[in-house]
């Protein structure tokens, strides 16, 4: 048999994807954040879910899953109010009535909420606005996932670029970034990200993702700079050198692609971690303004909820950001021993 007619052996991108085709939870995995990032797409591009703020039920709607509640029609909210029910002042006039009476004959509309159209249950339950809770786990899993994937991206870069100038020229550009790299790991990173978020006060989704950005890239300087540590004395860098290739060749086109397993597996991490932090953040009050849901608003609403036993959008946002989370990282370890070279196929 001739050399030609040989097969040629695969490459890693080729092994990997074969291995990862043989781990049962490895591809469940795989299909569950699809799914995810398909809800993230349509949500953003206002095709489901684009009126989250739409007041559809009646004030803490339960579930269609509770016994004895039926998906019907609402009537009007029977609420008191002390301003359109007479009060008796035992006499005494209101000091208040004039510039009430200015403000009702100013605003009739707001006379009366009717509750026409606003149902009894929904499928996941109501908030205390009467707001579809499956309508805000979807346009939070927005915000959340997109604050989750841009921060690790651009940490990802930051790590990338630093831990290749680092591990590639060595001598006192490595004990600079070794330097700055001993400064934001020695204080805490939830510390340190509640102290920027606090410096800062200006809540977004943008300031969120510049903040997990810019202190979330260590992991990956670490672990790029070991590899650009291994690599660029080995024989295929020392040729392109030889060859007249510059630095940046050397550095981003022949060395950077036999790291890339490496940066795959810390995105899915960072993915993970940032989706928690941004999390905590709104939770705290730190993260994504009033006029932004995400699953850390949610919980920080569900808090006050639960006092009153309205359990079902903690539910809710709990289980939608679990089940994203476990997914990812059962995909990573699936990536990671998918993208191990020492494992045979």
């Amino acid at each position: 048999m001739n050399v030609t007619d040989a097969n040629p052996s695969p490459g890693l991108w080729t092994l990997a994807w074969r291995r990862l085709r043989r781990d049962r939870v490895g591809m469940a995995s795989l299909a569950v954040v699809v799914f995810y990032l398909c809800v993230v797409c349509l949500a953003a591009a206002g095709w489901i879910a684009p009126d989250w703020t739409r007041e559809v039920g009646v004030n803490y709607a339960p579930p269609v899953f509770l016994p004895g509640d039926q998906d019907e029609t609402a009537v009007p909210l029977q609420q008191t109010s002390a301003v359109a029910a007479p009060v008796d002042l035992y006499g005494l006039k209101d000091p208040l009535a004039r510039v009430l009476d200015a403000i009702r004959a100013a605003h009739p509309e707001d006379q009366s909420r009717p509750a026409e159209g606003r149902r009894l249950t929904l499928i996941l339950g109501g908030d205390k606005w009467g707001h579809d809770i499956l309508t805000k786990v979807i346009k939070g899993s927005e915000t959340s996932i997109l604050v989750g994937l841009i921060a690790a991206l651009l940490a990802t870069a930051l790590g990338t670029v630093m831990g290749a100038l680092a591990g590639y020229f060595g001598r006192w550009v490595d004990d600079f970034f070794n330097w700055l790299y001993g400064v934001f790991t020695a204080i805490p990173y939830l510390l340190l990200i509640f102290a920027i978020a606090a410096v800062l006060q200006q809540k977004g989704v943008s300031t969120i993702i510049l903040i997990l950005g810019l202190t979330g890239w260590t992991g990956v300087f670490r672990l790029v700079r070991a590899e650009y540590l291994k690599h660029k004395s080995r024989e295929y860098v020392l040729a392109a050198g030889a060859m007249g290739a510059s630095h940046a060749r050397r550095m981003f086109i022949h060395i950077l692609p036999n790291t890339s397993h490496v940066l795959l597996v810390q995105l899915s991490l960072n993915v993970v971690g940032f989706i928690k932090s941004e999390v905590i953040l709104s939770f705290l009050g730190f993260g994504v303004p009033v006029d932004v849901v995400s699953w850390g608003s949610m919980l920080n609403e569900a808090q006050n909820e639960l006092i009153l036993g309205k359990w079902w959008q903690l539910a809710a946002a709990g289980t939608a950001m679990a089940v994203l989370v476990t997914a990812f990282s059962l995909l990573t370890d699936a990536l990671r021993d998918a993208l191990d070279p020492k494992l045979k196929y």
